[in-house]
């Protein structure tokens, strides 16, 4: 189905103004209780095998909260007992988004398979662990140390306490790798004790996992405290769960180890643990490095997230990279081809296993098939003449696909999935001329207020918000808050509008930026509560992509004249590196300056330091953890032009 429910407004629908609740969001008004109460229909709610399954092979609870190192909780499973199954979808969740949060509730230790071992749900993703006779293999390592800490402690405490034999990142994204250092140890790695394997060459996967929460790291993570509603309570009236996962948890360490055995054809195979793993190298899809893999001992495959409980993101709302849908469905159907026939179970980096031939064979067939329904009929309208917009509006699954629950938007939406086939196949631009060179939402505002009048559209909101028509009632309000920003009625009033959006929405990132953008308006911007550029990550990070990252700092009208050289000795790697700002640009070279005006020489760590705050070099230098020689004044000016990142930055205001 390509719409939300918020797409239908029921006849029979009463108009009626939000009333507020005793815990400080408003009430479901008649009108999204209705739309709820119709979505209904849409689903196959009889249908419970996912309960039975997400239940299956529980071998122990989570024991307790999950601590942060200064003895902060970072995660209760208990705060989401509200999600009992017991529970009737209540009128401000989508009744589907309460159906699955249901089903992510439900966490700790299982056995999949004889083998093979999952912790669910402390965290966004899972921790898998194969365990062969010599060793156990861990399959993705969660998003942050703690969590996967407490998930090794339960599996040392009732499955086994063989050694880790190997790693394995099934893709580049940080829930997958950031635990790692609470999975094993770095001396063992560097020592090649404990491989690290992962898809495509170690510096693609670097720069991918790396540059992606760094590079853009502020933009990114802003707009991910939107999408996962980081910056809400835990309740029926704010973020319920993330769809794919229990929570992203905030405050926590992020860890990376780069990969020691790069993956990059489609069957390497690889002894680990005493067992064999084959791999399937799929890259552009999920991630720009992923693969699959199958175990044939234990007849087990996961196609990494290419293959979920979910439909998936083919442009993530936190921000990344666009996908290929194409992609999807071309290695989803190789990995039939090759194993197919075969496979008795299938786990995933997210929610629960699949089992039986059967029914790895229908998840993967029918995520295959909507993958490819997604794209072919995007570019189908496309060359109709369709823009991105329409074409969402336009295209709905067929029931076979569309009814299936993991083909439902917990992650992707089919609405801005069809969007994001025209962004990759066709670029930014819609094809209308008058989104070539608009002007920008500031003074378009300004110039529709003042044409139309503040009073106007203010009573214009009105209407549609008693009408239950909240998207147009968010849209025109728009103009007049960024007209306006201090106008607190229109701010109230399109709170309430998005309230109800995110009310009616099933994707729970579609709900989570609508109510935050609620909360953002009626209390202003709320403090970050989570960083994708942690320390250890800016650390690994490659000398280049460290480079990238301050580039992305220069104020380029500032910089414009300037003409500054300065050579880095990484002294702990004995390599050398100059960097030129000239002309509004920072370009790094490779390689020796001999008559560089002012080098810095030190680990890379302290060079890091120096690289992101030239001004503290002084101090750096009088520790003694770097060395300077030549002109020092370099670096006040290399200070001077460098930017600085407010992670709080206004969306939902000018």
């Amino acid at each position: 189905m390509a719409r939300t429910p918020e797409h239908a407004i029921p006849e029979d629908a009463a108009p009626q103004d939000a009333v507020p609740s005793e815990a400080g969001p408003k009430a479901a008004t008649p009108a999204t209780a209705a739309v709820n109460r119709a979505a209904v229909a849409q689903y196959a709610m009889e249908d419970r095998r996912d309960f039975a399954d997400a239940d299956r092979g529980l071998i122990a609870p989570f024991p307790d909260r999950l601590y942060a190192a200064d003895g902060r909780v970072i995660f209760d499973a208990a705060r989401f007992d509200y999600l009992s199954d017991d529970a009737p979808a209540p009128d401000t969740v989508n009744p589907s988004l309460w159906r699955q949060s249901q089903l992510i509730r439900r966490g700790g230790l299982y056995k999949v398979v004889d083998g093979i071992y999952q912790v669910r749900n402390n965290d966004i993703a899972n921790l898998t662990v194969v365990e062969g006779t010599d060793g156990l293999v861990v399959v993705d390592c969660m998003a942050s140390v703690e969590a996967a800490t407490q998930a090794m402690g339960m599996i040392r405490e009732h499955v086994s306490d063989k050694p880790v034999a190997a790693v394995i990142y099934t893709h580049t994204h940080i829930d997958h790798y950031g635990g790692v250092k609470g999975v094993v140890d770095p001396a063992d790695v560097a020592s090649g004790r404990v491989p690290i394997i992962a898809p495509g060459t170690v510096a693609s996967f670097d720069k991918h996992a790396l540059g992606e929460n760094v590079i853009a790291g502020n933009a990114m993570s802003r707009r991910a405290s939107y999408a996962f509603g980081s910056l809400l309570d835990y309740s029926a009236t704010g973020c319920v769960t993330c769809g794919i996962g229990i929570t992203t948890v905030p405050g926590v360490t992020v860890s990376y180890l780069s990969p020691t055995d790069p993956i990059t054809e489609t069957g390497a195979r690889r002894e680990l643990g005493g067992l064999e793993f084959e791999f399937l190298y799929a890259p552009d899809t999920e991630a720009p490095e992923e693969m699959h893999i199958w175990i044939p001992q234990l007849a087990a495959l996961t196609c990494a997230e290419n293959a979920n409980h979910s439909l998936h993101n083919i442009q993530t709302l936190r921000g990344a990279r666009t996908r290929d849908a194409r992609n999807f469905a071309r290695y989803l159907d190789e990995t039939l081809q090759r194993w197919g026939d075969d496979a008795e179970v299938h786990y995933g980096p997210h929610t629960w296993p699949v089992w039986g031939n059967e029914g790895v064979v229908d998840l993967l067939e029918s995520q295959r098939d909507t993958y490819k329904y997604i794209h072919d009929q995007a570019l189908r309208l496309a060359n109709k003449g369709y823009t991105p917009l329409e074409a969402a509006e336009e295209i709905e699954l067929p029931p076979a696909l569309g009814r299936a629950w993991h083909n439902r938007g917990y992650h992707g939406t089919l609405h801005h999935d069809v969007r994001a086939v025209f962004t990759k196949e066709l670029g930014m631009w819609d094809g209308d001329p008058v989104s070539l060179h608009p002007h920008p939402p500031v003074e378009s505002a300004r110039r529709f207020v003042e044409l139309i009048g503040a009073e106007q559209v203010l009573a214009e909101g009105r209407r549609a918000f008693a009408a239950g028509d909240y998207r147009w009632a968010a849209q025109i309000l728009h103009t007049l808050v960024f007209a306006r920003p201090e106008d607190r009625a229109a701010r109230e009033l399109q709170a309430d509008a998005y309230e109800q959006l995110g009310y009616q929405a099933e994707g729970p990132q579609w709900r989570g930026i609508f109510l935050t953008a609620a909360k953002e308006l009626r209390e202003g911007v709320q403090p970050a509560t989570f960083a994708t550029a942690s320390e250890d990550t800016v650390l690994a990070m490659p000398i280049d992509i460290l480079f990238d990252f301050v580039a992305v700092h220069v104020i380029g009208d500032r910089a414009a004249d300037a003409d500054l050289s300065i050579g880095f000795h990484f002294t702990d790697r004995d390599e050398f590196w100059s960097i030129r700002v000239h002309r509004g640009v920072l370009n790094a070279r490779q390689g020796a300056v001999p008559d560089a005006p002012l080098t810095v020489s030190g680990p890379k760590a302290a060079l890091a330091g120096v690289l992101l705050r030239p001004a503290a070099a002084g101090k750096l230098a009088a520790s003694g953890a770097v060395k300077l020689v030549g002109d020092e004044r370099l670096l006040e000016e290399l200070a001077s032009l460098l930017d600085e990142f407010d992670p709080n930055f206004p969306i939902v205001t000018p």
